[in-house]
């Protein structure tokens, strides 16, 4: 097991490693200003949760049942979409997180897919709320 461990350590950059066991998003929000829940075929189950202050993003925290790359696209999408105004959130893309994480393996690129599918609709459900206020 060490071993398997050890390799898998030595297959990814530090980036992709303090994303994938980074733990401090990771939690529920009660009424937050955005949510988004996405399903994938490979069973993961994201849920985003965000907090908007003065059009920007304040926050954003997540739930996953997934695996360390799930994970590990979740936490980049938080790093990457907080601060940014609503408009450039959506300008975030699958390949943004792939790119910044270096070493995510093709065959869970889906995962960047996934947390992205959760965060646009967590930011279209933020605009419906802002728009029936």
């Amino acid at each position: 097991m060490e071993e398997r461990e050890s390799d898998c350590l030595q297959e990814h950059t530090m980036q992709f490693l303090e994303m994938a066991f980074r733990s401090d998003r990771r939690k529920v929000i009660q009424n937050p200003d955005g949510y988004g829940k996405n399903k994938g075929s490979c069973g993961d189950t994201i849920e985003i949760f965000l907090t908007v202050r003065g059009g920007r993003i304040e926050s954003v925290y997540y739930e996953t049942d997934g695996c360390l790359n799930t994970n590990a696209c979740c936490n980049t999408l938080a790093e990457m979409s907080e601060g940014k105004s609503l408009e450039d959130a959506w300008e975030i893309y699958p390949d943004t997180l792939i790119e910044y994480l270096q070493t995510l393996p093709p065959e869970n690129h889906h995962c960047a897919e996934l947390a992205l599918g959760a965060f646009y609709l967590a930011l279209a459900d933020y605009e419906k709320k802002i728009q029936n206020s």
